[in-house]
């Protein structure tokens, strides 16, 4: 069983070696670590730090967005025959000891998404801004709203664990975040999750998030997410709802007229209703046909998704790295060599021309020596 640790870092020179370090290399039921930094455009010496901690650098150029970094983070650790990939912040604010229980019930074969809460228990709850700690909970009930009455306490916590199974089947497209849309995907696909309540730090030591450091920026890029998300994974919610919020007060406001007309034998003083409960139930008609053709849509994306489900299990199936990227590799031929030992293929002459990789960024890899105990 296969462990790879994904750590997403921005300027965190001062904290990743310690993340590095810290990953357990000794988990029960776990025979080889690996773990990942995915160097987001870091302009200090974050790269370097991890390097010489232990970990494989993937240098992400072009900022794309903390979606796309983990996305990327996930197709690499893909790639590297992961059984299961945990993914947990550089910025110190996780204890990376915790893995081993993050994973516990992935390994026992209750769950297949595991997330960190930091809520569930009242005695773990972190020192925060009042104004974080509310906004967490407003968007957690959202979202246990949108997939259906669930009980999560924690939707924004980004210390998770995914097993092969939730790997293949999650499909985000978000560019700002992946935390919430995460649960929204894996829910709609009838995967088990599970959350394990974990001691964690509220406030960072060093630096500041960027994506949480402002908290209205942080709704007002996460808000689309999930309405989308939304919209494209339960459409008949989504659509349906507006329809009933615009045909309610339509049918009320007409019934209303209706009524007097009936009572009294003229519509006065209420006749300017009639245009616009028209109006209101017109437009809750349409949106209700969309809503049909948007729920026929949604029926051709999950057979869509189940053939990039199969075609992601037959390309990482069973593909094993015989050994992390070497020291000795040239950094100009790093990327390429990634890519052969992780599909298995021989390797190119080193006059040809080194493969370039570009999912959501033009990435290249540093090599590091395998630090697996």
């Amino acid at each position: 069983m296969k462990l790879v640790v994904t750590i997403p870092a921005q300027n965190e020179e001062n904290t990743i070696a310690q993340v590095v370090g810290g990953v357990p290399r000794r988990i029960p039921g776990i025979s080889e670590v690996e773990t990942i930094v995915c160097n987001d455009g870091s302009t200090d010496a974050t790269a370097e730090r991890a390097h010489e901690a232990g970990a494989l650098v993937v240098n992400i150029h072009g900022r794309p967005g903390l979606g796309k970094v983990f996305g990327t983070g996930l197709e690499r650790a893909m790639r590297r025959g992961a059984d299961i990939i945990v993914n947990i912040d550089g910025d110190g604010q996780f204890d990376p000891a915790d893995i081993a229980r993050l994973v516990q019930p992935i390994l026992d074969g209750d769950a297949d998404f595991v997330t960190c809460s930091r809520f569930a228990d009242p005695s773990l709850h972190p020192t925060m801004p009042a104004v974080k700690f509310w906004g967490n909970r407003a968007v957690t009930r959202i979202i246990n709203w949108v997939c259906g009455g669930t009980n999560f306490t924690d939707v924004s916590c980004g210390f998770r664990a995914f097993n092969r199974e939730a790997a293949y089947r999650l499909t985000l497209f978000g560019r700002f975040t992946y935390t919430q849309e995460t649960f929204i995907d894996l829910f709609s696909k009838g995967l088990r999750m599970a959350e394990v309540p974990l001691k964690v730090r509220g406030v960072r030591e060093h630096g500041k998030s960027r994506v949480a450091s402002s908290i209205l920026k942080y709704a007002t890029n996460s808000l689309p997410i999930i309405l989308r998300a939304m919209r494209d994974i339960q459409p008949l919610k989504f659509f349906g709802g507006i329809a009933s919020i615009l045909f309610v007060p339509g049918f009320l406001s007409g019934g209303f007229v209706t009524c007097w007309y009936l009572y009294k034998g003229k519509t006065f003083p209420f006749a300017n209703l009639i245009p616009i409960s028209g109006v209101l139930i017109t437009l809750s008609f349409l949106l209700g046909v969309l809503a049909l053709l948007a729920d026929m849509l949604g029926r051709h994306r999950k057979i869509t998704e189940e053939l990039l489900y199969l075609a992601r299990r037959k390309v990482y199936a069973g593909k094993r790295a015989p050994k992390p990227v070497m020291a000795s590799v040239e950094p100009a031929r790093a990327v390429a060599r990634l890519f052969e030992e992780s599909w298995g293929v021989e390797s190119r002459d080193e006059a040809d021309e080194p493969m370039t990789v570009s999912p959501a960024a033009t990435t290249t890899v540093q090599p590091r020596a395998s630090h697996v105990a």
